[in-house]
């Protein structure tokens, strides 16, 4: 049985973290924990994931907050964990795509993880197959309001320029990446996610070894492209 990683699917569908105690008013901290499901279901734990995806999630924050993106985490709590600023999370995410995906290459006609002359941005909504929606959902539905959603669009389209430049630089693709999005004080934050769920890197030279991100079918093969995002972060 592999670990089935839905292209749709939410962070916590595959892979969860906890709100493990609020340790004030406006800060949470989030533990990583190191275990993973397969098929949405049975969950396999890898040792050190938790401190692996962790320490993932932070390097990019911080290195993001540098270019002045406004993201709520604040530092490392521990080995596992990270502290945030307190937020009401945003019960939808905005995809970033680069190269051509399953969906768009049916419907287009075009070549799978061909590239994109501009990223293409995709709201989700829950944690299913069918999860794609439109501007006017998130509107009728009162999940956000019209301005909230712009400041998340500026906020991706920041995220992306600074992302695919970092990964150029180390001879790499970043062909896909999912932004999460919460509320402190009426201020919209970057929330989540920087973990192999979200982050789907390809290698500039396809002749090199690599491991695709979008069959991540083993413990084996989440352990392997997780340390493959380390040594990239250290390049």
């Amino acid at each position: 049985m592999g670990i089935k990683f839905n292209d749709n699917e939410d962070l916590y569908a595959s892979f969860s973290t906890k709100d493990s105690f609020i340790d004030s008013e406006n800060y949470l901290v989030l533990e990583y924990p190191d275990h993973f499901s397969i098929d949405g279901s049975k969950k396999v734990r890898v040792k050190y994931l938790g401190e692996k995806f962790a320490a993932i999630n932070s390097f990019f924050f911080d290195y993001l907050k540098e270019y002045h993106v406004p993201a709520a985490f604040v530092k490392n709590h521990n080995k596992n964990s990270l502290k945030f600023l307190k937020y009401e999370r945003f019960k939808f995410h905005i995809k970033i795509l680069n190269i051509v995906d399953k969906r768009i290459a049916d419907l287009f006609g075009l070549q799978e993880k061909e590239l994109l002359d501009l990223p293409v941005f995709e709201i989700h909504y829950g944690n299913g197959n069918d999860s794609l929606i439109s501007e006017s959902y998130l509107m009728a539905f009162d999940l956000c309001t019209p301005e909230e959603l712009k400041i998340m669009n500026r906020i991706c389209s920041k995220v992306n320029a600074v992302l695919k430049s970092f990964f150029e630089r180390r001879n790499s693709i970043l062909a896909e990446t999912i932004c999460h999005f919460g509320k402190h004080k009426n201020k919209i934050f970057l929330i989540d996610d920087f973990t192999p769920k979200s982050l789907k890197i390809l290698p500039l030279n396809k002749e090199d070894k690599w491991i695709d991100p979008y069959k991540l079918e083993t413990s084996a093969g989440i352990k392997q492209y997780t340390d493959h995002l380390l040594n990239l972060m250290s390049a």
